[in-house]
């Protein structure tokens, strides 16, 4: 739709990034406010959020009641929209007022190890907490690479890019030119960030179990680990409401060093679920992560995906 008008995305570009601007002079305590009235606001009126939520939620925690999931439906979508209101704070906000967010960090010795075995760290960082914080967080500490793909709007584009790469990190596409610069990064012993649980398209992963049940999973991981010998940790910035965020940085469990691509796509997914297990409710529950399951059954076209040889 934004492609099509582009004087309708320029004016939706303009009042979001207005908005971010005026939030981000706003406290926590008064976004958390806001975020738990938007919230249930949009679980109530939005059936597409809803739907997929609680669907998820069903088929990852089989053992609670219909009435604990909508309950954590609500407090999910609570935290995306709180995500959604802090991109000013993440993006715009005085850096000074930034760091004095970041309320704790742990798990740094496993990023200052690797790097001082002169290993490039690559961080899985899933859609849990404030992903734009621990971005923050990780440029202002390390020189750091992460991949990025356009926002749908095109003309947040510059403010998006500007905000990520603020404290230094340096963006790259996702496609072949942006997998080399991340092989070069750790090959500087520097960190690179990759989105663990984003689907790749077909022909870039395998499927892997997530929560018991088959997921598409990409294999960009083992490719980049053998290339590179590169230490794997899981890194999020988990919310700490109207307080501030708690960085944490965990172990990756030990299947991902392993060649066998669905061995170490298992092993991605386990650190995934090692990271909801601190705050089930600071998960992005709203993403279809299982849809491609379906596509595999009904048949689906090779699109051309890019490897690494």
């Amino acid at each position: 739709m934004a492609r099509r008008y582009p004087r309708l995305a320029a004016l939706q570009a303009r009042a979001i990034t207005t908005l971010w601007r005026a939030l981000a002079n706003r406290r926590l305590s008064s976004l958390w406010r806001l975020s738990r009235f938007a919230g249930p606001l949009v679980h109530g009126i939005s059936r597409r959020e809803r739907e997929v939520t609680e669907v998820n939620l069903a088929q990852v925690y089989p053992e609670l009641g219909a009435a604990a999931r909508r309950r954590l439906a609500r407090e999910s979508l609570t935290h995306s929209a709180a995500t959604m209101l802090e991109l000013g704070l993440a993006w715009m906000a005085p850096p000074e007022r930034v760091e004095a967010a970041i309320l704790e960090v742990h798990g740094r010795e496993l990023l200052d190890e690797a790097r001082a075995e002169g290993r490039g760290v690559i961080v899985l960082a899933p859609h849990f907490g404030n992903w734009e914080v621990l971005n923050f967080w990780l440029s202002s500490h390390f020189p750091f690479t992460a991949m990025y793909e356009p926002p749908k709007i095109a003309p947040l584009d510059s403010v998006t890019r500007q905000g990520r790469e603020r404290r230094g990190a340096s963006l790259v596409p996702t496609n072949p030119r942006g997998v080399a610069a991340l092989l070069k990064a750790l090959k500087r012993s520097e960190a690179v960030g990759i989105l663990p649980d984003q689907e790749p398209s077909w022909g870039s992963g395998v499927f892997a179990p997530f929560f018991g049940r088959l997921a598409y999973t990409a294999t960009l991981l083992p490719k980049l680990v053998a290339r590179t010998e590169a230490r794997v940790v899981t890194g999020v910035a988990r919310r700490l409401p109207g307080r501030g965020f708690a960085i944490h940085f965990l172990a990756a469990d030990d299947r991902v060093y392993a060649r066998d691509e669905g061995e170490s796509a298992t092993g991605v997914n386990a650190c995934v679920e090692a990271a909801i297990a601190l705050d089930p409710a600071q998960y992005q529950w709203e993403y279809k992560r299982y849809r491609k399951v379906i596509q595999e059954q009904e048949g689906h076209p090779d699109h051309g995906a890019f490897r690494i040889y």
